[in-house]
């Protein structure tokens, strides 16, 4: 194999962990966003927190999210380096975009969509598979209705259950469960999240020949991607998660202990169902959900409008990126 290859390959491979990286910045901060809100942990032990309970993640489900992103979105036959890295270049561009401007957009869906962009540009629409990008598109509306439904309901059964309760000692006994709640939605977190940059790195190395005739994600790639991500959301998560979990609502320890308990049974039946959801998207409802508990005009909705525009927008805008990335990277293949 010629030795100018291998260093692309090698090359797109560091641009993908960088991506992961960047992943770390905007969407890991999810995970712990509320917990550090509520000042159940301090920035630093739920940072940590976080990372342990991302790498746990990677073993607890399988791969199930990263095979449907090297597989569902586009024919894995027309992919070549040249398009993951056309891909990338456009996620990585929105990613960062938002990160440094505070807005919690999907670093999932700018993947997705950048890697979309790319093949279009490269194969026309007979190289996407409409029904698994339809389903990703469906879920960018359901993701985030379940969380809220799922905030609310949480929220709803909590109160009645400890409705003669003083709510001081309530909130006291909740600043600890939200430690499980919390570890809990870092899990679903790492399992679903870090793998969609699994399956891009995995399908590169497959249509690169480096993995044989089978499919399937090496044991040092998910280390890898693992590792990306929390250092990402250790060194730059904090814009985030001030807009996530101080900004939207008001959040007690209670609050954040149904949002994120609510959040992990949505990402836990995704990542099992191998469907490539967004962790803003469902941590965004569930806190939505448990503010309208308390009455309609507890939700800042004028921020949440401009949070639901930002998700709209990170498909096609790093799909446009990315096209245009593949296109100048072409004129020199």
């Amino acid at each position: 194999m010629p030795e100018i290859f291998f260093m692309l390959v090698v090359f797109t491979i560091v641009v993908a962990l960088i991506f992961d990286f960047g992943n770390g910045l905007n969407d890991a901060a999810n995970a712990i966003a509320t917990v550090v809100a509520t000042r159940a942990l301090p920035l630093w032990g739920a940072v940590l927190l976080a990372a342990l309970a991302n790498f746990i993640g990677a073993f607890v489900f399988g791969v199930a999210v990263a095979t449907a992103v090297a597989k569902g979105l586009v024919d894995p036959s027309i992919v070549t380096v040249y398009v993951i890295l056309g891909g990338l270049v456009g996620s990585i561009f929105w990613v960062y975009f938002a990160s440094f401007k505070g807005i919690p957009v999907s670093a999932s869906h700018a993947l997705l969509g950048g890697f979309i962009g790319a093949a279009f540009v490269k194969a026309g629409v007979s190289s996407l598979k409409l029904g698994g990008i339809a389903k990703v598109l469906a879920f960018i509306v359901i993701a985030p209705i379940l969380g809220m439904i799922g905030g609310f309901v949480f929220f709803t059964i909590i109160m009645w259950i400890f409705r003669k309760k003083n709510p001081s000692k309530i909130n006291k006994w909740f600043k600890r469960l939200q430690l499980i709640s919390a570890t809990s939605y870092a899990v679903t977190h790492g399992t679903n999240d870090a793998q969609k940059t699994m399956g891009i790195i995995a399908l590169l190395l497959f249509t690169a020949g480096f993995l044989g005739e089978e499919f399937y994600v090496p044991f040092w790639v998910v280390l890898s991607s693992h590792a990306a991500i929390a250092l990402g959301t250790f060194f730059g998560g904090w814009r985030v998660i001030k807009t996530m979990g101080m900004k939207l609502t008001k959040l007690k320890p209670v609050h954040g202990f149904c949002a994120e308990s609510a959040g992990s049974l949505v990402l836990g039946f995704t990542s099992m169902t191998g469907i490539p959801v967004s962790t803003t998207h469902v941590i965004a409802g569930s806190i939505a959900g448990v503010g309208v508990t308390r009455r309609l005009s507890a939700v800042r909705w004028g921020l949440a409008r401009n949070i639901v525009w930002a998700w709209i927008l990170t498909i096609p805008a790093a799909a446009t990126v990315s096209g245009v990335s593949y296109f100048v990277i072409s004129l020199f293949i």
